[in-house]
């Protein structure tokens, strides 16, 4: 069974989680499962563009990219986001294999285009074409992809590509069968503060409308949603203080998080 697992920046902060996430993607292999890991890094982004004395703003989500911004975020996720990561899955005693989306042209990104009124985003990219076969490769040799959500523009320039976006890109291109976001969220909340264990996709739009669905909860279920139209069978939101769920995802229904379905 193929994996896509993405993890976020606050995540990949606690070591403790870390830790703990890594080993349950470790298992996941040992199990005899094909994974790839996606991350983001926005928590630390924002850290390092402090520093620099740059301010982050966001829309529905989305980082405003200028180049300087582009430029940090290429530093951080590619860098040292990424190979922490590694780091973090070799020490559970799983090979890992860090990665941008522009390397071996496995993810090409376009300029993402918006509403007028939203305005320009800058350097903030959209998938516009895939190619799995370095993941394949890093599979045949018994390896986890771990990418990071920068792609390669046709003009030249990387992007930054909101990170769930890259997971369901790469969940859809792999014919992944399974697409998991372990988060720093118990789940996706209805109007009455509760976890959703279950959210139809004929719920979002109501959801969004009433502003109960807001920020980076946006393109993490419209992210969820791609992947369901484009084949992938199922996709959870799932709590990462949980993450040792993801051996017991295979065969069973869990009941932790939000599970997103088609129907």
């Amino acid at each position: 069974m193929k994996f896509v697992v993405k993890l976020g920046g606050a995540t990949l902060q606690d070591p403790e989680l870390l830790e703990r996430c890594s080993r349950s993607i470790a298992d996941l292999v040992n199990d005899g499962h094909k994974v790839a890991v996606v991350h983001g890094g926005g928590v630390q982004l924002t850290k390092l563009l402090a520093q620099i004395g740059k301010k982050s703003e966001f829309v529905s989500g989305l980082r405003i990219t200028d180049a300087e911004t582009r430029d940090a975020a290429l530093m951080v996720l590619g860098g040292r986001v990424n190979k922490t990561l590694v780091a973090a899955l070799t020490k559970a005693g799983q090979s890992a294999m860090g990665l941008t989306g522009g390397d071996g042209h496995v993810f090409r990104a376009r300029k993402k285009q918006t509403d007028p009124a939203v305005g320009d985003l800058g350097f903030v990219g959209e998938i516009a074409q895939t190619d799995p076969r370095w993941l394949d490769a890093i599979w045949a040799m018994g390896a986890v992809p771990v990418i990071s959500s920068i792609a390669l523009g046709f003009d030249g320039e990387y992007y930054n590509i909101n990170a769930d976006e890259m997971a369901s890109a790469c969940a859809v291109a792999t014919n992944a069968e399974a697409l998991v976001f372990l988060t720093d969220v118990p789940g996706v909340k209805g109007a009455d503060g509760n976890v959703m264990r279950w959210l139809s996709l004929k719920e979002l739009p109501a959801l969004e409308q009433n502003a109960v669905i807001t920020g980076g909860m946006l393109p993490k279920l419209e992210a969820c949603k791609n992947a369901l139209l484009h084949g992938v069978k199922r996709v959870r939101i799932l709590p990462a203080n949980r993450a040792e769920l993801l051996t017991e995802f295979v065969n069973s229904r869990v009941e932790d998080g939000t599970e997103v379905i088609a129907a």
